[in-house]
């Protein structure tokens, strides 16, 4: 009797918990960057543009530990949700040619470089890195060894698209030294699928899998979606219970972000039949409530990991590829429309592939934007990160390794008054802790600390 009452009041606990987020959803449900850099890309200007990079790449200090990622914007499908910087190509020969450009780019940045540089993480992103041929892997990865030396225990990873994905593909990554994979699944459900232009049944899934895990490529990471068309709750769950029969090790839970004055194709998505807010909600906790109890541990406000996996148990970092462990302050970006983070700010390559490949076939550095960091910027930065990844930050003490008076962060403190009031944080001393009610909303209370971001912009995503 003891436990149907201690169950019963659990299951109350847990619902007026949910009343509570859904009653403040109307005042939190804006828009705010995601919060992958500060400042964020809003913010990158011509001002920084290829000079700028060779200058800054020529002071980074001998043997400071580098991470690098490799833009491969092709895909063998268009999938309608896509933010991303791609195209469909089937070429065999343009995707070679693009190969060829990033072993020239490696000697442009390597170059101004100077002395050697240990590497600590390379990360190929999309697009699709798996339109790659075997023979591409092959020449890509001796092109980055030529050039920089690997740490024995430096992460290699990829992101993939399960439909093609094949054996020999995933044998010749694993031979270069892949050892983390992470699949874009987004939803399962066949109407979701097909309204998202995006056709994936479970099987594929688990071949691709199957693929990796022979290859000996253990550290897998899926990649699902909520808020997508004609997606609901169930929908969500059900692509769950198939996919963690796979057992990653890590999930990451995105809100699709519907940006179609960015990406022009996202127009074909059937726009009346997105999620409300609500309902976007509750898809978000119905997953997350299934991966805690499949033994998962979140991490910062969309990301889940198993107990064992280093995203759970060290420090966590956050970067343009969401939640990592990478601990280089140097991110190196190659290829068209990549971003690189340095010790003085951040830089972006022409988004345009045709650009791109002009500058660097002409022997010259493709960056056309970016931004200086400002000692404000710094300070900044550092309080919305370990907000993103810890859920809490010392104020006081980040004030004063960074020489600045607490009262600098009065007009930040008004704005999270609210917040603060409805326990969505909580402010004990100077530490500043987002609490589980808080969580959903987490980066409208990093928006507090933004200091330029505009109240009323609206070409952000979805907060929650």
């Amino acid at each position: 009797m003891t436990n149907v009452l201690n169950l019963q009041r659990s299951r109350n606990s847990h619902d007026q918990a949910d009343d509570q987020l859904f009653a403040l959803l109307p005042r939190y449900e804006g828009r705010a960057p995601r919060y992958t850099s500060y400042p964020t890309a809003v913010q990158f200007t011509p001002d920084v543009g290829a000079a700028t990079y060779a200058q800054w790449l020529a002071e980074i200090p001998a043997d400071e530990p580098l991470s690098i990622y490799i833009h491969v914007p092709f895909c063998a499908r268009l999938c309608w949700y896509c933010g991303c910087n791609t195209r469909v190509v089937n070429s065999r020969e343009t995707i070679g040619g693009y190969v060829d450009l990033l072993s020239k780019e490696l000697d442009l940045v390597a170059g101004r470089l100077g002395d050697s540089h240990p590497v600590s993480h390379v990360h190929f992103g999309g697009g699709t890195p798996n339109m790659l041929s075997p023979d591409h892997l092959d020449a890509l990865f001796g092109a980055l060894r030529d050039r920089f030396e690997f740490r024995h225990d430096a992460e290699i990873a990829s992101e993939l698209d399960p439909a093609q994905l094949t054996s020999e593909w995933a044998q010749a990554a694993s031979r270069n030294g892949l050892n983390r994979a992470s699949l874009g699944i987004q939803d399962l459900s066949p109407q979701v699928q097909a309204a998202v232009n995006r056709h994936e049944p479970f099987e594929i899934v688990q071949r691709a899998s199957g693929y990796l895990r022979e290859a000996g490529i253990e550290a897998l990471n899926f990649d699902l979606m909520y808020g997508l068309p004609r997606q609901s709750v169930d929908d969500v769950l059900t692509t769950l219970d198939q996919v963690l029969t796979l057992r990653p090790q890590r999930v990451a839970l995105f809100g699709y972000a519907h940006v179609p004055w960015m990406k022009s194709h996202q127009k074909l998505l059937p726009e009346a039949e997105l999620p409300g807010p609500a309902e976007r909600l509750h898809q978000s906790l119905a997953a997350a409530e299934r991966l805690q109890d499949e033994g998962y541990v979140p991490v910062g406000f969309d990301h889940f990991a198993l107990p064992n996996d280093p995203l759970a148990s060290g420090k966590v970092r956050r970067n343009f590829q969401g939640y990592t462990t990478d601990g280089a302050w140097t991110l190196l970006g190659l290829g068209a429309s990549a971003i690189g983070r340095l010790p003085q700010g951040y830089v972006q390559n022409q988004t345009g592939e045709l650009a791109w490949r002009q500058a660097i076939a002409k022997g010259e550095l493709a960056t056309v934007r970016g931004v200086p960091l400002t000692d404000d910027d710094r300070f900044r930065r550092e309080i919305i990160e370990q907000l993103m990844c810890e859920l809490t930050v010392d104020l006081a003490d980040l004030c004063a390794r960074h020489g600045r008076d607490f009262s600098d962060l009065a007009p930040a403190l008004d704005q999270l008054a609210e917040p603060l009031r409805d326990g969505v944080a909580e402010l004990t001393g100077a530490r500043l802790t987002i609490t589980d009610l808080g969580r959903p909303y987490l980066r409208t209370v990093c928006a507090a600390f933004d200091a330029y971001l505009d109240p009323a912009a609206t070409r952000h995503s979805a907060s929650v």
